[in-house]
């Protein structure tokens, strides 16, 4: 085994000794953000590196996971920036949603039944916001689930996935999760105006969902019907431990917003590093996003990819935000609605007794902790999730009792093709 600490990562980069040790203090802090963090043992690898590449690219190739694609649109920020997403429809007449249609094909969703000369009332919209350092596509396997039951919106955060570079943030403004609670309702604003909606977030996307409450109390009063928060957290982040003992963390502590400063100005040399440290970025991927050792390697390599693609200037940015949340005086705005309360047991990241902490000021909610669960559970185990949810939606009248979300929440299918 060889070791490599937290404490180890971030001197070595604050130290710049080299851009191979830089990237991988970059790599570990890059994975902090989505489910990861430095100071895990990383074993010996006997796998030759040019195998372990092609593997990768064959799960790259074969992998489904992500491929799902739907009606593009983009909202607007208050600063400019323009947030993507997209909208799968329901397809009255076959039972099968309109999200299938390719990106930028420009084809329409199906007009709204008009009884008697008026327009029929808006469906339910089920709105889906990610987390940290990962795309709308970390939904993959409940968008498949709900596709052709009930109207969704994916999308994209600022300066992830498929969303701009917040403009704010590049001309060095400060972001905030409030910041991200103005975002969503931009895209509700262009995506889902009118009719009831069925907010879900993960992680950070659960954060955002509080500060979109806190900021507009009217549309949660008026329009939101029911409220999923999956591995995530009302505040007190700053005393996560990530699993690592007292004295380990009381240094990445002390030396992480240094060195996160430093890594954001070295984007483009951090990066190769990156690149150049896939291996033990895999292994800290697999140790904090995931809590069971059964996990489909095309699974694996999914996360991998999604977090991958996240620059690590965008981390860099993004990462103070977390020790200042703090929303639970926003939380009894989610007492009138239906709310499900979900987390892995082994998460490392935000710990399932955060998921608890919010069921303490929520007391009629519905609380899971998922057994052998890590930080990206709805990865890990779709079907409870996806059961889970299922299940609100029916609670909250977007779905009628006797729906079938079927098999596409089982890493066992291939949904979506």
């Amino acid at each position: 085994m060889s070791e490599i600490s937290a404490g180890d990562a971030v001197a070595t980069a604050a130290s710049a000794v080299g851009w191979r040790r830089a990237g991988i203090a970059g790599a570990a802090i890059g994975v902090i953000a989505a489910g990861a963090a430095a100071g895990v043992a990383v074993e010996r690898l006997t796998v030759g590196r040019g195998m372990r590449r092609r593997a990768r690219l064959a799960l790259d190739a074969t992998g489904p996971y992500g491929s799902l694609r739907g009606l593009p649109g983009r909202a607007a920020a208050d600063d400019g920036t323009e947030l993507y997403y997209e909208i799968d429809e329901v397809d009255p007449g076959s039972g099968t949603g309109t999200g299938g249609t390719a990106a930028g094909s420009g084809a329409a969703g199906p007009r709204r039944l008009r009884l008697f000369g008026r327009k029929a009332p808006a469906p339910v919209t089920i709105v889906f916001s990610h987390g940290y350092c990962l795309s709308q596509d970390s939904w993959h396997f409940q968008r498949a689930a709900l596709r052709g039951l009930v109207r969704t919106v994916h999308w994209d955060q600022r300066s992830h996935g498929r969303s701009e570079r917040g403009r704010a943030q590049a001309q060095g403004v400060h972001v905030g999760i409030d910041q991200l609670g103005r975002d969503l309702k931009a895209v509700i604003d262009a995506a889902a105006p009118e009719g009831p909606l069925v907010l879900v977030g993960h992680s950070m996307g659960g954060m955002t969902i509080m500060a979109l409450a806190d900021q507009y109390p009217a549309l949660m009063r008026d329009r939101v019907a029911a409220v999923a928060f999956v591995g995530t957290s009302s505040g007190k982040l700053a005393e996560v431990s990530f699993g690592l003992p007292v004295a380990g963390v009381n240094a990445v502590r002390r030396v992480l917003p240094g060195v996160l400063k430093a890594l954001g100005s070295q984007a483009e040399l951090v990066e190769r590093g990156r690149r150049a440290t896939a291996d033990l970025f895999a292994g800290l991927i697999k140790r904090y996003s995931f809590g069971s050792r059964d996990v489909d390697p095309a699974v694996e390599r999914f996360a991998e990819r999604l977090i991958e693609s996240t620059p690590i200037d965008v981390v860099a940015e993004f990462y103070p935000a977390f020790a200042e949340h703090d929303k639970s005086n926003a939380l009894p705005l989610f007492r009138d609605v239906p709310v499900l309360i979900l987390a892995g047991d082994k998460d490392l990241v935000t710990p399932s007794s955060h998921s608890e902490a919010i069921a303490d000021q929520l007391p009629d909610a519905e609380l899971v902790i998922v057994p052998d669960a890590g930080h990206l559970v709805m990865l890990e185990h779709p079907e409870t999730v996806t059961d889970r949810l299922a299940d609100l939606l029916v609670r909250a009248g977007a779905v009628p009792e006797s729906s079938n979300v079927g098999g596409h929440g089982s890493t066992a299918q291939q949904p979506g093709r």
